[in-house]
């Protein structure tokens, strides 16, 4: 895995474009969320034994608050909620000083940010990698099989012609390859992440390329029209659920790893809390993250009532 694996287009590893890309979605849930009404940004410390779980700024990030928050109050433990906060950089630093006591994080793209040139070969190797890097007033608890990250995924016109479906690997477009023109943001066509390693790593030459956007309504649209007929588009994207799409199964981790994880002041959470979230991440897969997304972002759920309902779902709400 190259240096540069996880310098991914992501909203959660790009917050900066978060905050353009989704500053309406993420108003309106930050509106409808479970938060209170103090400044997100306040480093005043939560007081007595109350939980403080936060959340960076784009939509995904704010369910998966409310799901942590709700499964600690389903222990009886008392939370209190920061929302829509901000970039990594910010959150990190509430998390240092016990501002916050949880913020739902992604385990490949935090050991990025911890150091660029960390190698990513297992989840075990990325979280003890990740751990070691912390500020040691932190911790991760265990990541769920949830992720959020590239992948090569086809439209559902293609899937059909050539068989495609939620089994198939990028190995099975070696063949097909030629045929197809792929979408995705400029720097996808340079990166070991992308089409060098799709070349290098499982042996896929594409018709052509097309430069769009990273993952984003450019992107989606091509896709959607058949302009390109496979994109780079998030493992966790709603559009897949909406139209249909079919994501590519990545059993070389090309696109390494961006676990469900959570990340935690250890002194402001008892093992109870610990244990409450550990077994929210063991239910947590993706395709149970991409519905719940799908139900606050396509139907305009409340991340709130989505969180509530599918912990009472898997028995722990």
């Amino acid at each position: 895995m190259t240096s540069n694996a996880h310098s991914s287009r992501s909203l959660r590893n790009h917050p900066g474009a978060a905050a353009l890309a989704l500053a309406a979605m993420t108003a309106l849930l930050a509106g409808c969320s479970s938060s209170d009404d103090t400044d997100p940004l306040s480093e005043d410390k939560a007081a007595g034994d109350t939980v403080v779980v936060g959340s960076n700024n784009f939509a995904e990030s704010i369910l998966l608050a409310d799901i942590y928050g709700e499964a600690l109050k389903a222990k009886d433990i008392k939370v209190s909620y920061k929302p829509n906060i901000g970039s990594r950089e910010t959150t990190y630093g509430l998390l240092k000083n016990g501002s916050i006591t949880v913020l739902p994080e992604y385990n490949g793209s935090l050991l990025a940010y911890l150091d660029a040139k960390a190698e990513q070969k297992s989840l075990e190797a990325v979280n003890a990698a990740a751990k070691a890097k912390l500020d040691p007033k932190l911790t991760l608890l265990e990541s769920s099989p949830a992720e959020d990250k590239d992948s090569v995924t086809v439209n559902a016109d293609t899937a059909k012609k050539y068989n495609l479906n939620a089994q198939s690997t990028l190995a099975d477009l070696k063949d097909i390859a030629p045929d197809l023109v792929l979408g995705g943001s400029p720097e996808f066509q340079t990166r070991q992440q992308g089409m060098l390693g799709l070349e290098s790593v499982y042996g896929l030459k594409f018709k052509s390329f097309k430069a769009l956007d990273a993952g984003g309504p450019l992107t989606q649209a091509a896709l959607k029209k058949n302009t390109v007929q496979a994109a780079d588009i998030f493992t966790t994207d709603p559009t897949i659920t909406k139209e249909k799409f079919v994501v590519l199964q990545d059993p070389e981790n090309l696109f390494g790893f961006a676990n469900v994880t959570p990340l935690v002041y250890k002194s402001g959470l008892s093992q109870e809390g610990v244990d409450a979230l550990n077994a929210v991440s063991a239910k947590l897969d993706t395709k149970t993250l991409l519905d719940l997304d799908s139900q606050v972002q396509l139907e305009s759920k409340d991340p709130l009532d989505v969180a509530k309902a599918w912990l009472k779902s898997v028995g722990l709400g």
